[in-house]
């Protein structure tokens, strides 16, 4: 059982974790053991998560989630198989608190009306001084 904050707790069912061979330098150590982690997480089923959550998780998932609603996160830090495994259920357990944060509504603003006439003065300066660069008439 996994713990996010004081909002879910996410079930050892909804999780599963499959140890692959990590890729990268590391001689016959890589080879030879499966020490990186694939984390898997089956979000849209989960109980645990309200809708919005749901939605704002795909969002920040991005490529790592897939058609069937299943969000994937592999780890290949270290050498340790253990290490790998706490690392993706530590980053599983931070993207879903980020996801429980609401994002602050834009409250739409106007321009002051001493921020409007600077503008238009600016733009009048500036179209005169370009009118300054025609061709002189030689009369």
């Amino acid at each position: 059982m996994l713990k996010i904050g004081n909002r879910a707790t996410i079930e050892d069912w909804e999780i599963t974790e499959q140890f692959i061979r990590a890729s990268g330098p590391g001689g016959q150590n890589v080879n030879k053991v499966s020490s990186a982690v694939e984390l898997r997480f089956e979000a849209e089923r989960s109980p645990n998560l309200p809708g919005p959550v749901k939605a704002r998780l795909k969002r920040l998932a991005g490529r790592r989630w897939t058609k069937e609603g299943a969000l994937i996160l592999q780890v290949d830090e270290t050498r340790s198989q253990s290490r790998n495994r706490e690392i993706a259920r530590d980053r599983l357990a931070e993207l879903i608190g980020k996801a429980f944060e609401k994002p602050k509504k834009r409250i739409p603003t106007r321009p002051t009306l001493g921020a409007k006439k600077r503008r238009l003065k600016a733009k009048k300066v500036h179209g005169e001084k370009k009118a300054l660069r025609g061709k002189v008439d030689p009369e």
